[in-house]
């Protein structure tokens, strides 16, 4: 009997340990379907709530006036000659084309940010065009006018006239999570509202030369030719970001696409829209990143931060008590990163506002407070003329004295130092980034204002710690730091 019990108490434990688990697995599934639905239901609500506000953009430029050249004429680059062809081929069929005579279309999409009609994309689908056409989602075609653009930042402004107008919602760039699910929207290869979805793989992406204030946002959902200019959107369906870019070796989609941030944008759209042109802020300051070793010639050894390595006279940074040297740390409260954070936050800053930064000089921690002012056209520098006195110097580089008129060549009337003629290509020179026209106005805290000066401010250095150098280029003065590796 006991044996008996024993056999029917193993039946029923081993039947339950297959029953729980194919039960558990059940509700597992269960929950997984639930979790899917879910997401699938977040895609469906963004892209809902963004579709009316997703525009189709056409622009065309018109041709110019075809120049005779010996009779010649080329396809443009792009035409379907060139797909088949090959630019190489059809060069040499056509020598003498003139690019411009030839009318130009593009084809992007857009997102309307407000009732009054008014439509965000990129530049470059509207650069030169002479006629802009804006499709909506109800199939309405209409004619748009420019209201701005701004190359330096890949965004414009666009305008249609109409009632019935879907803005859409516009979200907080700021708040994007690395890893968040976001969606992307536009017209592809011309396909109208084509949704595509991933993630957010990075943020503040810069350096890329894409455009001159670059702090994307990195996706991989899918962007491909047509996307530019449209929406990246969180799964709450707010605009987070706009389609700018993509790396691609294929011309399609291979999971690295570039979003300008909502927040950039939003302050870029604003002043097109009130000045028609973009003002930007302005401190006078020349920065630098700070590498390792340059940073510990200066007794740093945190990480971020960026050099002031010049201060322009007058200018907003040179009022509020900025000089060179200072190291930049933080920026109304938050941490300065690089150059390019740095840059991109200033410029964004309205003139007439303050900036608190927060600065070390010698050693010690300082509290500065800059009246922003209003970036004016940037410098040219003019070619240097032929050196008159030289000096071979072991760091692989030639000066020779700055005379007045090589500064008003230099467009730096008044500066004093010995002015770069030669660098040696591989020497300590070349790979700290001196170049001829470069002007060397202090070495290791010695005003050069003489070759002779120069030479013994070199030979007192010692290669090995490293010998640092305050070099003007065109108006701006940055820190070099040589040092033999």
């Amino acid at each position: 009997m006991t044996s008996f019990r024993l056999l029917i108490g193993g039946i029923f434990a081993a039947f339950s340990l297959v029953v729980t688990p194919i039960h558990s697995h059940a509700e597992d599934l269960e929950d997984s379907m639930r979790y899917a639905h879910g997401l699938s239901s977040a895609f469906q609500n963004a892209a809902d709530k963004i579709g009316p506000s997703v525009v189709n953009i056409s622009s065309v430029s018109k041709p110019k006036v075809i120049k005779q050249n010996f009779g010649g004429t080329q396809p443009p680059r792009g035409s379907p000659f060139d797909e088949f062809f090959g630019q190489d081929f059809l060069e040499k069929l056509f020598p003498f084309q003139d690019p411009g005579q030839f009318g130009q279309q593009g084809l992007g999409t857009g997102v309307i940010i407000d009732n009054d009609g008014n439509i965000l994309t990129n530049n470059h689908v509207v650069e030169g065009a002479d006629e802009i056409t804006v499709k909506l989602s109800d199939k309405r075609e209409l004619k748009a006018e420019l209201v701005g653009t701004d190359p330096k930042t890949d965004l414009a402004v666009i305008r249609i006239k109409s009632g019935n107008l879907t803005a859409a919602k516009l979200g907080d760039s700021d708040l994007l999570q690395i890893g968040e699910w976001v969606v992307a929207c536009g017209n592809p290869f011309g396909l109208d509202h084509t949704i595509t979805a991933g993630i957010v793989s990075a943020k503040g992406r810069s350096n890329m030369g894409i455009v001159d204030y670059e702090d994307f946002i990195q996706t991989d959902a899918a962007i491909n030719p047509g996307n530019s200019g449209g929406p990246l959107l969180n799964l709450r369906g707010e605009v987070v970001g706009i389609n700018a870019a993509i790396f691609s070796k294929s011309g399609g989609s291979m999971g690295i696409g570039f979003a300008i941030p909502i927040n950039m944008a939003k302050a870029i759209m604003a002043s097109l829209i009130d000045d028609g042109k973009v003002v930007r802020g302005w401190l006078g300051v020349a920065i630098q990143n700070l590498d390792e070793d340059l940073a510990a010639s200066f007794d740093f050894h945190d990480k971020g931060g960026i050099l002031i390595g010049g201060v322009t006279e007058g200018g907003p940074a040179s009022k509020s008590g900025l000089v060179q040297g200072d190291i930049v740390t933080k920026f109304n409260g938050k941490s300065v990163t690089d150059v390019n954070q740095f840059r991109t936050a200033v410029a964004a800053t309205k003139p007439g506002e303050s900036m608190k930064l927060e600065v070390l000089r010698q050693g010690q921690t300082k509290n500065i407070s800059v009246k922003v002012g209003e970036m004016d056209t940037e410098a040219q520098v003019a070619s240097i003329g032929k050196p008159s006195r030289e000096s071979n110097i072991e760091i692989g580089v030639k000066v020779q004295d700055l005379t007045p008129n090589i500064a008003e060549q230099l467009g730096i009337q008044g500066a004093r130092g010995v002015v770069v003629v030669a660098v040696q290509p591989g020497s300590i020179a070349a790979n700290v980034g001196l170049r001829p026209s470069d002007v060397i106005i202090d070495v290791n805290g010695t005003k050069t204002t003489s070759v002779d000066l120069f030479r013994k401010a070199v030979a007192k250095g010692e290669l090995s710690k490293g010998i640092r150098l305050i070099v003007q280029s065109g108006e701006f003065q940055r820190y070099v730091l040589l040092k033999q590796k």
